[in-house]
Formats: structure tokens, C-alpha cells, sequence
């Protein structure tokens, strides 16, 4: 099968990848510009983690101010080099991870950095609430289990869906990134304001 410029250029606007990519998922999905999404995607995850172990040392402190004053965001991002530091993609992603911030409240970037104790205290809670479900321990310890996975995808910013595309992860977001620069791309740490809080 032939594929031609223009389904190329439909896949590029799409996706943001590359023309010769793009050309070659189509090849392979037979022309269905779906499955070649969904191929960009496994391919660019297959490359991200390849750069997953390499030293990011360079980056930015991003700051961001919602509209009327009353929120902000101090995040930093890290990456390999201070060309990808200074590139348009790499600021744009810093932008979208900061409004998330300021819309979603996250507690923490990673599932690790939550408090021991906060965890412990939710469980807690869930285990009182699977008890009174009465059903059996092997199922109640499911429940459990289930609603401490729920609490991280909600408070936890590389597990929550991400604002503009919820069927996105924030992660899968920072995995497209670092496909599309192809450096590693850390979000290091973050601190959200608002007033009276």
C-alpha cells in the first residue's frame, strides 16, 4: 500500500513525530492513521524508556500564576541538556505540568513521596469502611487495596489524569516528552500556593 504525504501530514498534526515515523506506522497499520497512533505511542514509550537511567542535571525552575492571583505553582523539571532545557516543547510541557498542579492539588510526584503515615491513615480508614461491608477478609483486603490505588492516581501528579486529556496519565504525558526530545525529563519536586490555604 501507498501511503501519501497528506496521511502523513494528518498522522504529524495528531502526534507531533516525525515525518519518516509517521510514514513507517502508517506503512505498518496498513494506512489506519488509529493504529498508527496507537503504534507512535508504543514505539515513543519503548524509547522513553530507554533514556529513563540517564543523568538529568540540567533544566528549569518554572513558575506559573493562574489568572485572578490566587494560585501558583514554583516546579522544577529536569533534563539532559540545556538545549532541551531552552526548547519551545520542553517549556510547553512545564506550562501544562504547572497548570496542572494549580488545578488538580496534587501531594506529591511520585507515590514514594507520600507521608508513611498519611498512607497508613487512609488505609485505616478504607479497612473500617471494608469491614462493615461485612463481605469475606480476602475480599475486604481487595477493597483496600483498590481505594489506597484510587487515592494515589488522585493526589499523586504522575498518576492523575491529566486536566486537558483525562485519558491521559500526567506520566504519560512526560513519557511523550521525552520520546519527542529524546533526552530523560525528571519532574523533580514542586510547590503550590493559594491564598488562605
Amino acid at each position: 500500500m501507498s501511503i501519501t504525504a497528506e496521511q502523513v501530514n494528518t498522522l504529524r498534526g495528531k502526534t507531533g513525530a516525525g515525518f519518516m515515523q509517521c510514514k513507517k506506522a502508517l506503512e505498518e497499520s496498513s494506512g489506519d492513521v488509529d493504529k498508527a497512533v496507537d503504534l507512535l505511542r508504543k514505539m515513543g514509550a519503548a524509547a522513553a524508556e530507554k533514556k529513563v537511567g540517564r543523568t538529568a542535571g540540567e533544566g528549569m525552575i518554572y513558575s506559573y500564576i493562574h489568572p485572578g492571583a490566587r494560585v501558583g505553582v514554583l516546579l522544577e523539571v529536569n533534563c539532559e541538556t540545556d538545549f532541551v532545557a531552552r526548547n519551545e516543547q520542553f517549556q510547553q510541557l512545564c506550562h501544562d505540568l504547572a497548570l496542572h498542579i494549580a488545578a488538580s492539588v496534587p501531594i506529591a510526584v511520585r507515590r514514594e513521596e507520600v507521608d508513611a503515615s498519611l498512607v497508613e491513615k487512609e488505609r485505616a480508614i478504607y479497612l473500617a469502611q471494608a469491614q462493615e461491608s461485612g463481605k469475606p477478609e480476602a475480599v475486604q483486603a481487595k477493597m483496600v487495596e483498590g481505594r489506597v490505588e484510587k487515592f494515589f492516581g488522585e493526589f499523586v501528579l504522575l498518576e492523575q489524569p491529566f486536566i486537558k486529556d483525562p485519558d491521559k496519565k500526567v506520566q504519560d504525558l512526560v513519557t511523550g516528552a521525552i520520546a519527542k526530545l529524546g533526552e530523560n525529563i525528571i519532574v523533580r519536586r514542586f510547590t503550590r500556593y493559594q491564598i488562605g490555604s
